[in-house]
C-alpha cells in the first residue's frame, strides 16, 4: 500500500504534539497517512518503551492513520550513519509518499535536530538508483518524495504556510492525551513520576495557545505552522488538492 504522506518523529508523541490536527485533517479527507517514530522513547523520564508503544497505537487510532511504525533507533543517539539512513530509505521506498514531514532543523531537543538531518539525508538518498535496499528479499526501486516539510516543536520559525486545523483541533488534543504517562490531561491527578518539560498543565496550555496564535494569523481559530526550504506552488484547490 502506498501512502500519500509520512510523518517522521524522533519519539512517539512528537507527531501528535506538533501536527496532530494536520494529520487528522488529511485522514478526514481520505489521504493515506503514516507515522514513523525513529525511537521508542526509552530514555524518557516517565513511563516506559512498552507503555509508550501502547499509547502510540491508541493515538494512531484516534488520528485514523494507515500505518504506524517504529524504527527502533536508540533514543538519545539518532546518528547520521548508513544503518539509520537505510532504515528510513526502506520505509520511503516501501510506501512511496508524495510528501514527508520531519522535525524542524533546529530545536531545544538534540534528538529532534538529529532526526531532521537524518530524514533529509534519507529522502535524498532514497532517490539514488545505485543505493541498494531490499524488502522481503526483493530489490527496492529508487524513489524520492516530491516535498519535505518541517513542523514546529519548541523553537519557532517564520512559517512557509499555516494549515487550518479548527475542525480537527479536538481530535489532535485527544491524540495527545492518549500519552497518559507523558502529558497532563484535564481531570487527571498529578503523577508521582518526576515532572518533565511536557508533563505540566502549562505545556498543554502552550500547545493550545500556539494553535490559536497561528490560527489567528490566517483568520481561523486554530492553525499549525510549517516550513519549506523550497518554494511552494499553490493551486486553486489548496496545498493538498482538496
Amino acid at each position: 500500500m502506498n501512502l500519500n504522506v509520512i510523518v517522521f518523529g524522533a519519539h512517539p508523541d512528537d507527531a501528535e504534539l506538533s501536527m496532530g490536527g494536520t494529520i487528522a485533517r488529511l485522514t478526514k479527507n481520505k489521504y493515506r497517512v503514516g507515522i514513523v517514530d525513529l525511537t521508542k522513547g526509552e530514555m524518557g523520564t516517565r513511563g516506559s518503551a512498552q507503555i509508550r508503544k501502547k499509547e502510540a497505537e491508541e493515538a494512531a487510532k484516534i488520528l485514523n492513520v494507515k500505518v504506524r511504525k517504529n524504527l527502533s533507533i536508540p533514543d538519545g543517539n539518532i546518528e547520521l550513519n548508513d544503518e539509520n539512513i537505510k532504515k528510513v530509505v526502506k520505509v520511503i521506498r516501501k510506501y512511496k509518499p508524495e510528501i514527508i514531514f520531519a522535525p524542524y532543523i533546529n530545536d531545544r531537543h538534540p534528538d529532534h535536530i538529529d532526526a531532521s538531518a537524518l530524514i533529509k539525508r534519507a529522502m535524498f538518498t532514497s532517490g539514488l538508483i545505485k543505493y541498494k535496499t531490499t524488502e522481503n528479499k526483493k530489490i527496492q526501486k529508487a524513489y524520492r518524495p516530491l516535498k519535505l516539510f518541517y513542523y514546529m516543536q519548541t523553537f519557532t520559525f517564520i512559517p512557509s504556510f499555516i494549515l487550518d486545523i479548527t475542525d480537527t483541533f479536538q481530535q489532535k488534543m485527544e491524540s495527545i492525551f492518549a500519552y497518559n504517562t507523558q502529558v497532563h490531561s484535564p481531570g487527571k491527578s498529578r503523577s508521582n513520576e518526576p515532572e518533565t518539560f511536557i508533563s505540566t498543565p502549562e505545556f498543554i496550555g502552550y500547545i493550545e495557545a500556539r494553535a490559536k496564535t497561528y490560527g489567528f494569523q490566517i483568520g481561523k481559530k486554530y492553525g499549525e505552522p510549517f516550513y519549506s526550504e523550497t518554494e511552494i506552488e499553490m493551486n486553486l484547490n489548496g496545498l493538498f488538492g482538496k
